[in-house]
């Protein structure tokens, strides 16, 4: 595929005509025959569009118009989840000494944020070259965070490629962790299970977690498990194994990837290929880890545009971030942001043919 960021067309519209839909804007950025929607709801990626082997096009996440699914418990439909992604356990964090009481989310953790996090906001929006740069303001104290956080994200489309780019202040120590948790169907939104797409992760790692989801300590070698993404690999291959991890009928675990650029520009992560339509997904990311869920807790509730309702393995998020609980492991890479610093991180989604 060809093209570039001065390519791409930029336009934006209500998501809907009345009711709260009137408040949320939608974005479309497209380059070519890729096409990505972005809402101003949770600075959500709605929609994405890419060909397959043959030419034919098809919108390639889980995604529904119905605001109330787009913010149901723990699916996060491509949001962006805030301010702290993934899960801090016991609702509470220490920094400099202070210990912070956070909103929990229920199982003894706050899970993206809290009950109100990042994902649940009416983000402000403008034109950026080639895309949509949104940004919050989150107040000292939101959700049991400390400092006044000011976030903004950027989605931009070149050629083959969506780059979405974090950066983030504060007002006082704190810590932050943002990523998107859009879930991909390389076969096509409702076009079946993600069990035969081949995953590679770039990692030889992982953090085994206990009942909560919660890291218990050290990373752990994937070599030998059904962790092990070294290579090209069925989803489903070794998903429903007798190991301890796998109690949750599937993966919904963070990998701990190879080291990454000390510049902060993003180096392969993961590859996703759906040898049915040939379409692939390279994965670029500046973040340490990545958490990979199989939705193992879809059971149909949510129905899709193609009329298909989401069941178990309907998609699969590659949720770059920092690990689960870093503010609890001091082993882990930091989360820490202090006032004069600047938070950043780079992931970029390059779409294919195989």
């Amino acid at each position: 595929m060809t093209g570039s960021a001065e390519n791409t067309e930029v336009s934006r519209a209500h998501f809907a005509s009345g009711g709260a839909g009137a408040a949320i804007e939608r974005w479309t950025l497209r380059n070519g025959r890729i096409e990505a929607t972005v809402l101003t709801l949770g600075a959500t990626l709605h929609t994405l569009t890419a060909p397959d082997r043959t030419g034919a096009t098809a919108q390639i996440l889980l995604s529904t118009d119905e605001l109330g699914a787009i913010l149901g418990a723990a699916r996060h439909y491509g949001t962006v989840v805030g301010r702290y992604a993934n899960r801090i356990a016991d609702s509470r964090i220490t920094i400099d000494g202070e210990e912070h009481q956070l909103a929990p989310t229920g199982g003894g953790v706050t899970l993206h944020g809290g009950p109100d996090g990042f994902a649940h906001r009416i983000w402000a929006a403008e034109e950026a070259p080639g895309g949509v740069r949104l940004r919050l303001h989150s107040p000292d104290g939101d959700q049991g965070f400390p400092g006044a956080l000011d976030v903004q994200v950027t989605y931009t489309l070149s050629g083959d490629a969506l780059t979405i780019d974090y950066r983030a202040t504060t007002t006082r120590p704190t810590v932050v962790n943002l990523t998107n948790h859009a879930y991909f169907n390389l076969s096509g939104e409702g076009g079946g299970d993600i069990l035969g797409h081949l995953l590679t992760l770039d990692a030889e790692e992982y953090t085994p977690v206990d009942e909560r989801l919660i890291p218990y300590g050290p990373y752990e070698p994937v070599a030998g498990t059904p962790f092990d993404f070294t290579a090209p690999r069925p989803i489903g291959k070794g998903i429903h194994d007798e190991h301890p991890q796998l109690r949750a009928g599937g993966y919904d675990h963070n990998w701990v990837l190879r080291p990454r650029p000390a510049d902060g520009s993003p180096a392969r992560a993961a590859f996703l290929e759906d040898p049915a339509s040939g379409r692939t997904l390279e994965v670029l990311t500046s973040e340490p880890g990545i958490q990979v869920y199989t939705a193992n807790s879809f059971h149909g509730a949510v129905t899709g545009a193609s009329g298909v309702p989401y069941g178990p393995y309907a998609g699969v998020a590659l949720e770059t971030q920092h690990h689960p609980d870093s503010p609890h492991q001091p082993s882990y890479p930091s989360t820490r942001l202090r006032p004069g610093e600047e938070f950043r991180s780079t992931t970029v989604l390059r779409l294919g043919v195989a």
